[in-house]
């Protein structure tokens, strides 16, 4: 088994079986604050945290953040430990337990709290919390999907589980969960989102739990402004009658608009079908219903135009062989039309998928093949022109591969293209001419989430948003809606751009002018005094530099 290279952000104090977490600084200069706190204590892989039981130990770092680290074996060798989740998050189903039965004691009620969830769930995946009032699950990422309307259960939703816009329409709101880094520990912070309403966030001692479940100030106001209660959420004491047909036409009229607005095609199907069962209204409200639903039919067909021909204008772009424009439109089939489809649908989205993947595994063959090549054939054998071209075909293939290249090549293909000066690889890059910019001006520079890859945006914590490893980074505007984002923060990215440019700078290999020639003796960056090119012996104490890893002086430094 090879050990596990990830950094370690969480423990337990004490002993393996400790239910008291706690989070490594990242920075230096807090972790010397943190040992002089805790020098007296012991750290530990927690068996709560799905770890391995050993003893852990600080590590102090500059150029990178602190981490624990496990100690050595008896036999001196590293410890082998199994443990997948190790992030600043990897801890807070033992903060969420912490926190609740703290929260509930003040309150002087007692309650029982487990992490066991469904078979084959990891731990800390689910917080069950057992209360004399109902059942709290507390959903802290996506392995256990949340279940609704389940008598005397209610979900908490972590920030990165998505939820629809019917679900919210139905249920009238959702609670979240989010934990913030403070120093040592994470503090729990519970949010309400509503439907067409950013996430509102409140300190667990804002929160109440009644016998109609968690609420917080903002539950209370969506309660008041609502004109009739959930059946689910809300039952009443006493047995009343439903809504009047004129209260019930009012608020299925609200539904529609709403669905409206987000286009969700599914909710306004329903909710024709549900106007059409409301009876005895009056004439004025039932013209309102009619008109509704007719405006609602036309816009209806147009979305299902619109369908046909986006899913036709797919087939055409693979049967044209238009692989950018295929990948482009199989997303939004994806996002917009993943329901009720038709045999047809099905055949179109398999088949586009199959051209797709059939054009990355060809075109992740040929970058291979490529770079073997280039490998293989000598850079001072080959001119300047024929050096850029080679690698500008490496480029675009790599961008049509994705995913199906490993770190091994496209760490190649990235010292390449920054060897050569290249900047956004597109097919005319090379041969602009020069006028076409303003002289001194360079390309624009592509995003930081372009890039670098999509397997590696999530490997480190975001020292933004505070999002652990693993998990996506979400939306920390004034709003702090807890919303997820569809890229990482650019300070989460930067930190692995930076890691990898002092990787390559490393490890990059000598280069034939770097070295001083044995035969005429010219230094660093002068050219030997022959019109063939470098000395055959200068070249050969090139590749002998680069084989015995010997530092280069810009590397010391």
């Amino acid at each position: 088994m090879r050990g596990d290279g990830r950094q370690i952000q969480t423990a337990v104090l004490g002993s393996a079986g400790s239910e008291e977490p706690l989070m490594l600084p990242l920075e230096a200069i807090e972790l010397e604050t943190f040992r002089r706190r805790y020098e007296r204590d012991t750290f530990w892989c927690g068996l709560l945290l799905g770890g391995c039981g050993g003893e852990l130990t600080t590590k102090l770092y500059t150029d990178r953040v602190c981490h624990f680290a496990h100690h050595p074996g008896p036999d001196g060798m590293a410890r082998e430990c199994g443990r997948r989740a190790r992030g600043v998050s990897s801890a807070d189903h033992l903060y969420v337990k912490s926190a609740a039965a703290s929260w509930f004691r003040d309150k002087g009620e007692r309650v029982d709290i487990g992490f066991a969830g469904q078979d084959g769930v990891p731990i800390g995946s689910v917080v069950d919390i057992l209360s004399p009032r109902g059942v709290l699950r507390v959903h802290l990422d996506r392995a256990t999907p949340p279940v609704w309307d389940q008598d005397g259960s209610e979900p908490v939703l972590g920030v990165a589980i998505p939820v629809d816009s019917e679900t919210l329409i139905r249920r009238w709101y959702v609670h979240r969960i989010r934990l913030d880094s403070e120093g040592a520990a994470r503090r729990v912070r519970i949010g309400t989102e509503a439907f067409a309403r950013p996430t509102e966030w409140f300190a667990l001692d804002d929160c109440e739990m009644t016998d109609r479940g968690l609420s917080t100030p903002a539950v209370e106001r969506i309660v008041r402004e609502r004109t009739t209660r959930p059946a689910r959420a809300w039952p009443a004491k006493k047995p009343r009658k439903g809504p009047d047909p004129q209260g019930r036409a009012r608020f299925l009229l609200r539904q529609l608009a709403d669905a409206r607005k987000v286009e969700a095609v599914v909710v306004v199907t329903r909710v024709c079908r549900d106007i059409a069962a409301v009876t005895g209204l009056d004439a004025e409200l039932k013209e309102q219903l009619t008109a509704a639903v007719a405006d609602a039919q036309d816009w209806l067909g147009q979305q299902a135009e619109v369908r046909r021909d986006l899913f036709s204008r797919l087939a055409d772009a693979v049967a044209g062989g238009q692989t950018k424009e295929a990948r482009v439109l199989l997303i939004r089939v994806n996002a917009t039309a993943s329901h009720d489809r038709t045999e047809e649908e099905d055949d179109i989205v398999g088949t586009a998928a199959d051209y797709l993947d059939a054009v990355a595994s060809a075109a992740a063959d040929r970058v291979k093949a490529l770079l073997s090549d280039l490998r293989r054939r000598r850079r001072f054998d080959m001119s300047a022109t024929e050096l850029r071209l080679l690698v500008q075909e490496i480029i675009q293939a790599a961008a049509q591969a994705g995913e199906l290249l490993g770190t091994y090549e496209k760490s190649q293909i990235a010292a390449w293209t920054a060897r050569m000066g290249l900047g956004t690889p597109t097919p005319t890059s090379a041969r602009a001419p020069a006028a076409s910019a303003p002289a001194g001006r360079r390309t624009q520079r592509r995003p930081l989430h372009a890039q670098v890859a999509r397997r590696h945006w999530y490997k480190s914590s975001c020292p933004r948003c505070q999002a652990g490893k693993g998990e996506n980074c979400v939306i920390d505007d004034e709003a702090r809606t807890g919303e997820v984002r569809n890229v990482p923060h650019n300070e989460r990215l930067q930190l692995i751009v930076d890691e990898r440019k002092a990787q390559q700078k490393r490890t990059r290999p000598w280069r034939v002018y770097e070295v001083t020639c044995p035969d005429c003796g010219q230094g660093d960056g002068e050219r030997c005094r022959t019109p063939g090119g470098p000395h055959r012996s200068r070249v050969e104490r090139a590749k002998t530099f680069t084989q015995l890893k010997k530092p280069r002086p810009e590397a010391m430094a």
